[in-house]
């Protein structure tokens, strides 16, 4: 699978004058983690996360404080606007890239969000919960899919497929090394593949 694959797309953005209010309203409206960020090209410019919106904007309440009235903190306007406080440049992935790659530099980053990129410009994002989703996948949607993209190559009725738990099992009504190495990448291009193995006839005879 790539990027591509199980991106969301198209993205809700913001710009880099966008108000943080804004941003802040777009966020909890739509239960996104992060917001991309992009110039009046589409082009990614930053992202904009929870604790970017968070930090220095919960004051502390005077009635937990032990200050007397002269001694009150003097608290700062935050920053107003995304731009000041977005996170750039933002960790982006090709629409090409391998999700197992996306995955990897998702969780080794502690990232939840991950804008996808063509030519620099924003496509889409892969967010945690498109992953599990991707992963959630029942397995009979999985075997229909496993299936077609068998059948352009091979034909119908070239080979047979099961899926238990994501898991993949061909089996080549032919003995052909190549083709079954062609159906292993195939099938393993299928959103919420775990494993394949492919197999022959001839094998099951054996």
């Amino acid at each position: 699978m790539r990027a591509e694959d199980v991106m969301s797309s198209p993205v809700v953005t913001v710009r880099p004058d966008t108000p943080v209010k804004a941003a802040i309203g777009l966020m909890t409206s739509h239960g996104f983690t992060a917001l991309p960020v992009v110039d009046a090209d589409d082009r990614l410019v930053g992202i904009v996360t929870e604790a970017d919106l968070v930090r220095d904007r919960v004051i502390p309440d005077a009635r937990t404080l032990v200050w007397r009235e002269d001694r009150a903190p003097v608290v700062e306007p935050p920053p107003d606007a995304v731009g000041e406080v977005m996170t750039s440049p933002a960790t982006a992935v090709r629409r090409s890239a391998d999700i197992a790659e996306v995955a990897t530099v998702m969780l080794d980053g502690h990232i939840r969000c991950t804008p996808v990129v063509d030519r620099g410009k924003l496509v889409g994002v892969v967010s945690r919960r498109d992953l599990l989703r991707t992963l959630a996948r029942d397995d009979r949607a999985i075997v229909a899919d496993v299936r077609h993209v068998l059948a352009k190559y091979g034909g119908h009725g070239r080979w047979a497929v099961s899926v238990a738990d994501g898991v993949v099992t061909v089996v080549d009504e032919f003995d052909d090394a190549e083709d079954r190495h062609v159906a292993s990448v195939l099938a393993r291009s299928v959103p919420g593949v775990q494993a394949v193995t492919v197999t022959s006839r001839l094998d099951e005879r054996v």
